[in-house]
Parts: C-alpha cells; sequence; structure tokens
C-alpha cells in the first residue's frame, strides 16, 4: 500500500518518524487516547495487566512503555517494574506523573516502577531477566516488529510470561470496515484538534495496514518457541492481546 502519512516510513528511518511523532503528541497522548477510544483503552489495558498475572517478588519489563500506564499498574500489584521507552519526551510524562503519585503518597514504592530510555530492538538486559514482559501499542511502531519480539522473548525467563496489546484486524469484513473506517474518518480529528495536527492519528491506520496484526503476532510467537499461546479478541477484533509462556 502506497505510504500516505508523513510519519510512517518503512526501512532505516522508520525509528526517526516514529519518534518525532511521539514528541508531538507526548502532551496530550493520553487525553487523545481517552477520547478516541472512549476511556476503553484503560479497561483493554487493566485486562492485560490481570492476564500477566503480576504480585510481589516477581521483576517485570513494559516495552514502549509511554507515559506508563500499563508499568503504573504492574507496579501497584507489588512486582519490580522497569518501563522502557526511545521518546524522551513520553518518559517525561510518565516520570512526571511518578512524581504527582509520590506527592499524593499513592505509590507503595516511590522508586517502583523505573523508567529509563532504550531500544525495543537491543533491550538493554541479560537473558530471562524478567518474569513478566509487556508491551501494549508499541510493537506495531518498531522498525523490526519481529526483532522486537525476539529481544522480549530473549529477556523472559524460562516459564515466563510475553503479551503484546494493540489495534487488531477485525476477521468479520463488515465490522472491519467499519473500523478501519473510524481509523480513516474519525480519528485523524482527534490529531487535528488536540495535536493541530491529522497526521499524528492517521498514522494509526497507516501503520495498522503494514502490520500483520493478531495472527502474525501469534505466528511469530510461536515460531520463537512460545508455548500457551494464544489471542483475546476485545470488541470483535479490533483491540487483541497476544500472549505466550517462554519455554
Amino acid at each position: 500500500m502506497p505510504n500516505r502519512n508523513r510519519y510512517y516510513e518503512p526501512g532505516e528511518n522508520r525509528a526517526a518518524r516514529v519518534n518525532d511523532l511521539f514528541a508531538a503528541i507526548a502532551p496530550r497522548y493520553d487525553l487523545i487516547n481517552d477520547l478516541q477510544s472512549f476511556g476503553l483503552h484503560r479497561w483493554w489495558k487493566r485486562r492485560m495487566v490481570r492476564l500477566a498475572q503480576p504480585r510481589p517478588g516477581l521483576r517485570a519489563l513494559d516495552v514502549c512503555c509511554g507515559t506508563g500506564d500499563i508499568a503504573f499498574a504492574l507496579a501497584a500489584t507489588g512486582a519490580q517494574v522497569v518501563g522502557l521507552d526511545f521518546s524522551e519526551p513520553m518518559l517525561a510524562v510518565a516520570r512526571q506523573r511518578q512524581a504527582r503519585l509520590r506527592s499524593k503518597a499513592d505509590l507503595p514504592n516511590p522508586a517502583n516502577p523505573c523508567f529509563i530510555r532504550g531500544d525495543a530492538l537491543r533491550l538493554p538486559f541479560a537473558d530471562g531477566e524478567f518474569d513478566i514482559v509487556t508491551i501494549s501499542y508499541g510493537l506495531r511502531n518498531l522498525a523490526g516488529w519481529e526483532k522486537g519480539l525476539e529481544e522480549m522473548l530473549r529477556v523472559t525467563r524460562t516459564g515466563g510470561q510475553l503479551l503484546v496489546l494493540d489495534f487488531g484486524k477485525p476477521d468479520q469484513p463488515l465490522w472491519r470496515a467499519c473500523y478501519f473506517g473510524y481509523l480513516r474518518a474519525g480519528v485523524p480529528l482527534f490529531g487535528r484538534l488536540c495535536c493541530g495536527d491529522a497526521d499524528s492519528h492517521a498514522y494509526i491506520l497507516t501503520s495498522l495496514e503494514h502490520y500483520p496484526a493478531q495472527h502474525g503476532v501469534a505466528s511469530c510467537m510461536r515460531a520463537l518457541g512460545c508455548h500457551e499461546t494464544g489471542i483475546i479478541t476485545l470488541w470483535g477484533g479490533i483491540m487483541t492481546i497476544n500472549h505466550g509462556v517462554k519455554p
């Protein structure tokens, strides 16, 4: 499909374009997520965290952590959490949120989660370092999503869980057409109204068109050797959670 969005560019320039995108939207990222999903993204994220079964004594890594929703939710269970992202503006928002929670004494451990800047394709961790590794709305944005999955699996311990939440491609043709129509015509309006830039959110559909979504991710997980792989479809497949266990 032709490239119609200035934030999407395949190949070696992909990371730079995505970095530009998140630098532009970071200040209003959470607001736009609430608006364009009608607040449902919060429920979808809670579903993934419940599936991960975090608890005290476990170590968790949230890759492409953004402003920290998943990292904070994992940390609230007592798990020791690292949130990693390559966008400094997004991490700045996450750290600001953490500072507000600290000031209200709403963090059981003020140093948890720990937010660091890093590359999802070259994770700065040893093999098997984490019990749980998650990524939400980030795998689709990597220059090599298969390499991203491989890296996530590398740092997962034997028997640990790997979970991916992202936009899906509904299997039912009519529902997919309606959903893609909303992404094409409705979602860019939020980008224009909140960021002055329709392309910042038209990017979602462009990136999804170039992404194999839930079935491709499941196939890759199986090829990498994951056990107990599965797909949870949310709202007819407009969002999906891929999950698997490292052998």
